[in-house]
């Protein structure tokens, strides 16, 4: 418990929440909410993300920790969803697991899913024991998003950090050559 508050100290501290861009709050159109309702997370606890984390197949998995509240999150999920179009017949995915609360899922998560159109496969990890899985994703992560794993069957990094469009795309193509 006591490092899910580390976490969750780190998280506000790295991500805040007066960073994020103001955007007024627009009505939500017709489409738009049948799109919302249309949405089916799927939610993990953490025993059922961690094979997404191991696939050992001939892909490239590019495996993105983000959450709606975090703003250098929002700010470099363009990139991940340029990554996924630009790079899905290349044998890539890009998979986007969201760390937003339970009770912000339709209210917050599939609101922003739908309005900012995001295609790549989205996946909510929910799972309040992160003195357990976080030093499982990696020994070095401290907590903090966004936070950013690329790997095949033969290698695999980790990056703690905010990426642009030519930085992801730089650390991708190590993997592809």
């Amino acid at each position: 418990m006591k490092l899910y508050l580390v976490l969750l100290i780190v998280c506000f501290s790295a991500c805040k929440q007066k960073d994020v861009a103001k955007v007024k709050a627009e009505p939500i159109t017709k489409t738009e909410e049948s799109k919302i309702e249309a949405i089916d997370l799927t939610v993990y606890n953490f025993n059922e993300l961690e094979p997404l984390l191991n696939i050992k197949d001939d892909k490239i998995y590019v495996i993105n920790f983000w959450a709606t509240w975090c703003a250098p999150c929002i700010k470099e999920l363009p990139y991940f969803e340029t990554l996924n179009k630009e790079y899905k017949s290349k044998n890539v995915e890009v998979i986007l697991v969201s760390l937003d609360f339970p009770k912000q899922y339709d209210t917050k998560l599939k609101p922003f899913i739908v309005k900012h159109k995001l295609e790549s496969k989205i996946v909510v990890l929910d799972d309040v024991d992160s003195n357990t899985w976080i030093p499982k994703v990696d020994k070095d992560w401290s907590g903090a998003i966004p936070t950013t794993i690329i790997y095949n069957k033969n290698k695999r990094a980790f990056y703690e950090k905010s990426f642009d469009l030519e930085e992801l795309k730089i650390e991708l193509n190590k993997f592809l050559n």
